[in-house]
Parts: structure tokens; sequence; C-alpha cells
């Protein structure tokens, strides 16, 4: 039986961390679970008072990964993309949040083993191709795709 899906207004919208460093083999991002379905995401959350749009976006890295990022200058804007938050998954229907995410590109400089969401989400590096692939949402894989291919930003 599938369920049906109540969508509510307009987007919401939330901030992101596109987490990468360079690898052996190239750029490489960071993927982390989410906490309901265990999907391979980036960290990101909604915006939090008195916060920039990616200083949001780093401590959401913080909080769900671990991401302690380079200078403020090795962070920028990418892009966005759209996906459905479900926000209540009882009853007979899904309530569902269209979101729109801004996510901005940034350099991890230390990934640590303590950090507040550690016990909720497992994270992975990956060359920037696989993460498109594990991804689901489709303009978040497009987003990854460009950024394995684009030339990075002068600091």
């Amino acid at each position: 039986m599938v369920k049906a899906m109540d969508r509510t207004g307009a987007e919401a919208l939330q901030h992101g961390a596109l987490c990468w460093r360079e690898g052996a083999q190239g750029r490489e991002v960071l993927l982390v679970t989410s906490r309901e379905t265990g999907r391979w995401v980036i960290p990101k959350g909604w915006p939090i008072k008195g916060l920039s749009p990616s200083e949001t976006a780093a401590r959401e890295a913080w909080e769900e990964a671990g991401v302690k990022p380079a200078a403020p200058e090795e962070m920028w804007p990418l892009g966005d993309y759209g996906y459905d938050k479900v926000l209540d998954r009882g009853g007979a229907a899904e309530r569902v949040q269209p979101c729109r995410v801004q996510v901005h590109a940034l350099r991890v400089a230390v990934l640590t083993q303590d950090f507040p969401e550690r016990e909720e989400r497992d994270r992975r590096w990956c060359p920037a191709s696989e993460a498109a692939r594990l991804v689901e949402e489709p303009e978040l894989r497009r987003l990854i795709e460009g950024f394995a291919r684009a030339a990075l930003p002068e600091a």
C-alpha cells in the first residue's frame, strides 16, 4: 500500500555543506547518512538565527559529520538543489515539506571522531563521481558531478 503524501506550501530554505578534500585519486566528497532513512546525503539544516548561510552550513557539517573547515576563503556558494523532507511518518498520510538547499563547498581541514551526531550517522569519503552515484536527489547528483569537473576558485 502506498501512503498518501500531503505536500505543504512553498519550498522551505535550508543550508548545506559539500565537504571535500583532495585525495590520492583526486577530489573526494564526504557523505553522511540521514537519520531517518539511512540514505547518503550531505550535511544540511535549517537557517540558524545570527549565522550567515555559510556559517550555518559549516555548523551543520560539524554537528552531522565532525568536520572542521579550512579557512573561510576556502568555502563558497556552489549552487542549490531541491528535495522533499518527510516531516511526519505516522498515520495514513505522510506530511512532506518541499525544501531548497543552498549548498556551500567546504574544504575539510580536520575530521574529528567526537561530534554531536556521531551515534546517529555514518560517514563516508568517496571520489566525487561515486558520491554523485550514491545520492538519490537528481539535482544534488548534478551539483556534485559539476563540482568534480570544475576548477576550484583562487583562495
